[in-house]
């Protein structure tokens, strides 16, 4: 029987990927801490937009580099979406210091590898 990882999809050998599940991970285990109240509120917000990041990346993998570009669009703006969200979770009190910190920290390493991967595929379009 095959172990699923001996076939590797080429996207999932870049970093931005494979931080964008660490932050999806992170993401369910950060909504623990919200109420109830906001299950369908903040809490699917949240999850969807995380999701959101990873599912472009794979999507726009491998595509023309204009719909690459406009793949990374969007997970540019689903990563502040999740800042967004986790800021407001903050403000309300439902996390506390280090889990906000933590959700901006890793927003802005994943915001930095967005960026590293769109001049990289912008340089391609230019040549």
């Amino acid at each position: 029987m095959q172990n699923y990882h001996d076939t590797i999809f080429d996207f999932e050998t870049l970093e931005l990927y494979k931080k964008s599940l660490d932050y999806i991970d992170f993401i369910y285990d950060l909504i623990t801490h919200l109420p109830q109240n906001e299950k369908y509120e903040l809490t699917s917000q949240l999850k969807r937009a995380s999701h959101s990041i990873t599912l472009n990346i794979a999507e726009g993998y491998g595509e023309s580099v204009p719909l690459a570009l406009k793949y990374l669009k969007t997970v540019r703006g689903s990563i502040r979406e999740c800042l967004a969200c986790s800021t407001i979770a903050f403000r309300r009190k439902y996390i506390d210091e280090s889990l906000y910190f933590e959700s901006r920290k890793l927003l802005t390493e994943l915001s930095k590898l967005a960026a590293g991967y769109r001049n990289y595929l912008s340089k391609k379009l230019n040549k």
